[in-house]
C-alpha cells in the first residue's frame, strides 16, 4: 500500500528536518520502503539542504532522484515562507510538480515522508496555507514538537487547527535535541504525551 505522510512542525526551526530523516531511518530499520520529499525548499539554490540532512540521518548518500530534484521539486533562493520567497524570486509555485514527484517516487517506494516548510499555517500563496494543502489532499500527518519553553502553547494551537480541519494525525514526534532546560523539557514531554494519549488516541507519540 502506497502512503504519503506529511511532516510538519509547531513552527520554524523546531527540528523538523532532523525528525523527518530520523523517522525515515526508523521506518527503514523496520523493513519499510521509504523515501523523503521536501515539498518546498526555500533559502537554497540548486540543492536542498533539508534533503541532505535526511540522507545523512538515513545513512545514505545523495541519490540520483535527489540530483534530478525529484525529491525537491520546488526550490527558491530566499529563506522565507513560500509565498514571500516566490515574490522575491519572481516565480509562481506550481504545486503539480509535487504530485509528479510523488508519482515518480511511488514507482520505487511505498512510503513518502513529505516535509513541509515551517509550520502548518505557513502560507504557500497569499490565499492558500500549508494546512489547506494537507486537507485538500487528505494526507495524514506527523507533527514535530520539542521541549523548548513555549512549545506547549505552539503544539496545542497546531493540534487545535488539525482537529478543526479533521486531518488525520498519525504521529507526534518529540525532538529531544532541544531539551536545554531539563525541568521544562521533562514537564513538556509528560504533558504532551498525556495530551495525545487522551485526546488523539489513534495517534502515536514518538520520542527521538
Amino acid at each position: 500500500m502506497k502512503e504519503t505522510i506529511f511532516i510538519s512542525g509547531i513552527g520554524t526551526n523546531v527540528g523538523k528536518s532532523y525528525a523527518t530523516g530520523w523517522f525515515a531511518n526508523e521506518l527503514s530499520k523496520q523493513g519499510k520502503s521509504v523515501i523523503t520529499l521536501k515539498m518546498i525548499q526555500t533559502g537554497n539554490e540548486g540543492y536542498s539542504e533539508d534533503i541532505e540532512i535526511h540522507r545523512k540521518l538515513m545513512g545514505l548518500p545523495i541519490l540520483e532522484i535527489d540530483k534530478k530534484f525529484i525529491t525537491a521539486p520546488i526550490i527558491m533562493t530566499y529563506p522565507a515562507s513560500p509565498h514571500l520567497a516566490a515574490k522575491i524570486d519572481n516565480c509562481n509555485i506550481d504545486l503539480s510538480k509535487i504530485e509528479k514527484s510523488q508519482e515518480a517516487l511511488y514507482k520505487e517506494y511505498d512510503i513518502i515522508l513529505m516535509e513541509g516548510a515551517g509550520g502548518i499555517m505557513v502560507p504557500i500563496t497569499e490565499d492558500y496555507l500549508t494546512i489547506d494543502y494537507i486537507k485538500d489532499r487528505n494526507i495524514p500527518m506527523a507533527l514535530v514538537t520539542n521541549g523548548q519553553l513555549g512549545s506547549i502553547n505552539h503544539t496545542l494551537l497546531s493540534l487545535e487547527a488539525i482537529k478543526n480541519r479533521n486531518i488525520k494525525l498519525k504521529y507526534v514526534i518529540y525532538n529531544s535535541f532541544f531539551d536545554e532546560d531539563k525541568t521544562i523539557a521533562k514537564e513538556t514531554l509528560k504533558y504532551l504525551e498525556n495530551k495525545i494519549k487522551n485526546d488523539f488516541e489513534d495517534s502515536s507519540f514518538l520520542v527521538m
